[in-house]
């Protein structure tokens, strides 16, 4: 396991029926603008958890819900 800090280290985790994907960002704005475009509108996604990196490993910060987002 690498224990290195990356260099972008918040990771946005995008799922649903027909969604699936990762994705890492230099910042939570970074990271935030991803979930509210990926969540909003017609888009299939249902849930995006929010990670960052700390003390060599990423950790859960959020889970938001599609229904969450205007």
């Amino acid at each position: 396991m690498d224990t290195r800090k990356p260099r972008k280290p918040w990771r946005v985790i995008i799922t649903g029926p027909d969604a699936n994907a990762t994705s890492d960002h230099t910042s939570e704005a970074k990271a935030y603008a991803l979930v509210r475009s990926a969540l909003g509108g017609d888009s299939p996604a249902e849930k995006a958890r929010v990670e960052y990196w700390e003390g060599g490993r990423w950790r859960h910060f959020e889970t938001v819900d599609a229904d969450e987002v205007p």
